[in-house]
């Protein structure tokens, strides 16, 4: 998330909320994306589960953050985050996002973890939304499928106007062999 928190007027969204007025529209294309290409990076059978953040919005504006535990060696699990930013502008649709790998915890503690996370964010944003993906590459269609019920058409079909502020990182490796046991 974008650190400092926001400024004035800032409100988190709840999911499926209406906009507050002066809060605008937000950018939602950003999240899905952003999860999509967590997804891509990180492999549908690699990720254990997915944590959506409410994002930050301002106006065209929104900044956000999709988790994820991934898969490791025995109980341990790989947590991965993507904080986003985004906004929409006359020029088109701007999104920057970084894949960054923050560490390990045992399974049994990493909602803990997402909970802390939540707590300390610059805004109180709510709970995240954890979808159970268990390493099924099915489960990670029928969360993008829910994105695409909400909004059909268009939410892929733009290209990202421009570059982003900073270029992508390399990909977060994935576990090798024997790396996943569950």
């Amino acid at each position: 998330m974008r650190g400092g928190g926001g400024g004035p007027g800032w409100r988190p969204r709840p999911f499926g909320a209406e906009n507050a007025p002066g809060e605008g529209p937000g950018v939602p294309e950003a999240l899905p994306r952003t999860i999509r290409e967590v997804g891509r990076r990180l492999g549908a059978g690699g990720i254990d589960r997915i944590w959506i953040f409410p994002p930050l919005i301002e106006g065209r504006r929104e900044w956000g953050l999709v988790a994820a535990s991934c898969y490791a060696e025995g109980e341990s699990r790989r947590i991965v985050t993507a904080p986003y930013q985004a906004r929409r502008t006359g020029k088109g649709l701007f999104l920057d996002w970084k894949v960054r790998e923050q560490g390990t915890a045992t399974a049994d503690r990493i909602g803990r973890v997402m909970d802390g996370a939540a707590r300390r964010g610059p805004a109180p944003l709510g709970a995240p939304r954890v979808v159970e993906i268990g390493g099924d590459e099915a489960a990670l269609a029928a969360l993008m499928a829910t994105f695409v019920e909400e909004r059909p058409g268009d939410l892929f079909r733009e290209a990202v106007a421009g570059a982003p502020a900073s270029a992508p990182e390399p990909s977060v490796p994935r576990p090798g062999p024997g790396g996943r046991k569950r």
